[in-house]
């Protein structure tokens, strides 16, 4: 019965608010969102639970990598959103933490006539905190700092620019967003 419990109570209400938190997060770069209303089954976070139930439906292929690939999430995904899982090649959205994830260049990364055609990455990340790496972009005021996995990877990333993935980071209740556009310093 697990996966057809930890979802929204109250759906519509905390669906808007989540939303609001993951474009929020979109929009300013480095900036850590507090989200709640979701009990996704271990491995996962709130946070990522919180993703998967506002940002995945039946039309959102997922792929789930490493150790959050497990019958219990598969179980409570399909319940709680429909969203068909794929393999890399083939994700809108793709959830794991970063060793699992890689390659980045497995996920689709958009085309120049539909750039938005790309993956988006919720890596699950032990730590979340402002302080890290230095950010510049389109929502950063001077810079913001994030701790990230890695710098290279999100270096070119950027490169690819307007083509690349987009990520949220997701620890606890907690997430914030890096999207292609932002430059890592």
């Amino acid at each position: 019965m697990q996966a057809v419990s930890g979802g929204f109570q109250d759906a519509p209400e905390e669906a808007a608010v989540a939303f609001r938190a993951a474009m929020s997060a979109l929009a300013r770069p480095g900036r850590i969102e507090r989200v709640a209303g979701a009990a996704p089954p271990a491995p996962l976070s709130v946070a990522a639970g919180v993703l998967l139930l506002t940002l995945c439906d039946a039309d959102t292929p997922l792929h789930l990598a490493g150790g959050v690939d497990t019958e219990a999430v598969r179980a409570w995904v399909g319940f709680h959103t429909g969203a068909p899982l794929v393999g890399r090649g083939r994700a809108a959205f793709a959830l794991g933490r970063w060793e699992a994830l890689l390659p980045l260049d497995s996920y689709p990364c958009g085309t120049p006539e539909y750039p938005d055609r790309s993956a988006t990455l919720i890596v699950e990340m032990e730590r979340l905190a402002p302080e890290g790496m230095q950010l510049e972009g389109p929502g950063i005021e001077a810079r913001a700092e994030l701790g990230l996995p890695e710098r290279a990877a999100f270096r070119q990333n950027h490169a690819r620019f307007p083509l690349g993935l987009d990520f949220f980071f997701t620890c606890g209740e907690r997430l914030a967003a890096l999207p292609r556009s932002t430059r890592v310093l």
